[in-house]
């Protein structure tokens, strides 16, 4: 049989997975997933995975033209670049907060994400074999693709999909009253003082964030609201009893929080980092040897389902990346006034960074989507290892320390190199992950890598609109695109902020050191806690620790509050039923995604229309009588939301009914 009669033996039996309305539809949900994904991040500092929801979308689009698994398998594929192309906002944003840039130039930005998106796939591939196919990694939210995917194609998948709109509208709904109109207030912050101790309490009132939670599981939850009883119940108290500023209690918490307690947390997340790099220096090194060995078989001797992009060229693919990678450096750092051979300097050592420690980082987070899944692997901890790395770096490229000026070009090109490589870490974690829905339901590998590689260059092109409409809309706490916008409703940009401030701190010689070696050592500790709970079967990530002391508290609480909602739900199902709670388990996360998709794109849609109108704000009725029960109303309509999830997880299934 030749050549063409075989892929058409192929497509007939398996069902055709490439096609054009396929990718068209891949296209559009990357965009607007995009747009959700880069909202929620700059917002609160956490993306999520749009594997599932694109899932499904495609999977109702497609049914009604007669779509198989494979076209679904192979959109979701190439919409999940979304979910993790978008994480390029844990560091960016930095360029903007330090000056650098006055906003997002079009294609600088568009390029750090092409080229790191091409890379992370590139560097992935070699990996497949070990990582993938010939790994026990459970990979939990690739199978819960796979399984959404297999769903859609029985009878009693039709549901899935009204199930998530349902929420989706539901969680809208709510974030249209709340940051739309502003009748319902977006979460209660109290504080008082106790002694010279300041103590801030509260929490906020995102169903969004009720869904992550719930995604991310009770071990990871555990972790985050341990990060929020050391910063908030220990640290802050004392560090203000120590130290009074004379500030009223919620402002003096805030303060500490923001200029010291938040570096602790970065401590954690560099010790749980560079743990897990030389946890898995050996499994990594000797996944790479088992994958080259088997990449010298002759193509035609694989099976369908064992053919990647022939590496060969994904090497050479890999070795031009180097050109525009440079490119980006060089005009970088001609830009900001350096000499032509301090800028081959620069660029070199730019180039080489991104390359070694790019790989290197690519290689831990694809392992770790095989342990935790793309929505808890580390990859803010992987942009402040860049950025650390690089800023100790810089005196050595260089060579002067005490110019200002080079100590401002030195940090933005930390952050530039640091974008590069979060990109990379990320599409690499998204491409394994995709990779083991591809093998569950019978794909072709090069086909996913390649539609993959497409998901990034189109993602490339619509995050600088996207955004630039978010930040001149509300613009960034401590950069706001214009003279009286309300700094109260700039965006957090969380990560972003922190791995600036650490950057800066280095390159000034400024950083307080004491609180990021404290960090460690409470990051020792909870790496222990981690190994030893591993050993038990529990899940304990270190690293989640850390971040549980630099998110605002506000977004913490909410997170900790669905997972420990879903994990009371589902002790309650194992109670009534048993071990069957994986029905469950799968409609909590469909109902868990629309409560993230739903708030979202009503925020994005909220931003276009203050970008229209100039101002923030344009549809608030916060001025009218409705307001001053706008805390209460919120309180009121969060413990509603709360209840119908409940209700909605413990209500009986057809499973159960029968």
């Amino acid at each position: 049989m030749d050549a063409r009669n075989e892929v058409a033996a192929e497509a007939g039996h398996h069902g055709r997975e490439i096609t054009v309305r396929g990718i068209v539809l891949g296209a559009a949900i990357t965009v607007a997933f995009m747009a959700a994904n880069i909202y929620m991040g700059l917002k609160t500092g956490m993306t999520f995975s749009s594997s599932i929801p694109a899932a499904l979308l495609s999977m109702g689009a497609l049914r009604l033209v007669g779509g198989g698994i494979l076209e679904n398998n192979i959109v979701q594929t190439q919409a999940s670049a979304a979910g993790t192309l978008c994480n390029v906002i844990l560091v960016l944003p930095g360029l903007v907060l330090i000056g650098t840039w006055q906003g997002f130039p079009f294609w600088e930005t568009s390029l750090v994400c092409l080229v790191g998106g091409w890379l992370g796939v590139a560097f992935s591939i070699p990996l497949r074999r070990a990582l993938v196919s010939g790994s026990a990694l459970p990979y939990p939210e690739g199978v819960a693709a796979a399984e959404v995917l297999r769903a859609g194609h029985t009878e009693d998948g039709k549901g899935g999909l009204a199930t998530l709109l349902t929420a989706a509208a539901g969680s809208g709904v709510v974030a249209f009253l709340t940051g739309g109109l502003r009748v319902l207030s977006e979460g209660v912050l109290g504080a008082f003082a106790v002694g010279g101790a300041a103590f801030s309490v509260g929490s906020g009132f995102s169903l969004a964030l009720v869904g992550v939670g719930y995604l991310v599981g009770i071990g990871a939850c555990l972790a985050l609201l341990t990060g929020v009883v050391i910063a908030w119940g220990l640290l802050v108290p004392l560090l203000t009893a120590v130290t009074p500023t004379g500030l009223p209690p919620g402002e003096a918490a805030q303060a500490v929080w923001a200029g010291q307690v938040r570096l602790v947390g970065a401590g954690i997340i560099a010790v749980g980092g560079f743990w897990t790099v030389a946890a898995l220096v050996r499994p990594i090194l000797g996944s790479i040897a088992a994958a080259a060995g088997a990449a010298r078989r002759p193509a035609r001797d694989l099976p369908r389902q064992e053919r990647d992009l022939p590496i060969r060229w994904v090497g050479i693919g890999a070795l031009a990346l180097s050109v525009p990678l440079a490119a980006l450096f060089l005009s970088f750092s001609l830009s900001a006034g350096l000499s032509l051979s301090a800028a081959a300097g620069v660029t070199a050592a730019g180039t080489l960074f991104c390359f070694v420690f790019g790989a290197a980082m690519a290689a831990v987070c694809g392992y770790l989507a095989g342990l935790l899944g793309s929505s808890t692997s580390p990859i803010s901890g992987i942009g402040i290892l860049a950025a650390m790395v690089g800023a100790l770096a810089v005196p050595a490229v260089l060579g002067v320390r005490a110019d200002p000026d080079l100590q401002r070009f030195g940090m933005a090109a930390v952050l530039l190199a640091a974008s590069v490589i979060v990109t990379a870490s990320s599409i690499a974690n998204d491409n394994l992950q995709d990779l083991k829905t591809g093998q569950i339901v019978d794909a072709t590998p090069w086909r996913q890598q390649a539609v993959l590689l497409l998901g990034v260059a189109v993602g490339s092109l619509v995050i600088v609109p996207l955004l630039s409409l978010l930040y001149n809309a509300y613009g960034f706490v401590g950069a706001l695109p214009r003279p009286g916008m309300d700094p109260r409703e700039a965006l957090a940009v969380p990560q972003a902020s922190l791995v600036t401030q650490i950057a800066q701190g280095i390159v000034h010689g400024t950083l307080p050191w004491p609180m990021l070696a404290l960090g460690g050592v409470i990051g020792l500790g909870a790496v222990g806690l981690e190994m030893a709970l591993k050993r038990r079967g529990l899940s304990f990530p270190a690293l989640t620790v850390g971040i549980g002391m630099y998110l605002p508290l506000s977004v913490e609480v909410t997170i900790g509050v669905g997972g420990v909602l879903g994990f009371l739900c589902e002790r309650a199902l194992r109670r009534r039923n048993g071990a069957a709670v994986e029905p469950a388990r799968r409609k909590g996360v469909l109902i868990a995604s629309g409560l993230l998709v739903g708030e979202s794109f009503v925020g994005v849609a909220l931003a276009a229309v203050d970008a229209a109108s100039g101002r923030t704000g344009t549809l608030s009725l916060a001025r009218t009588p409705l307001a001053g029960a706008a805390d209460w109303l919120g309180l009121l309509v969060f413990a509603t939301g709360l209840g119908l999830l409940a209700a909605a997880l413990l209500r009986p299934g057809p499973e159960e009914s029968r």
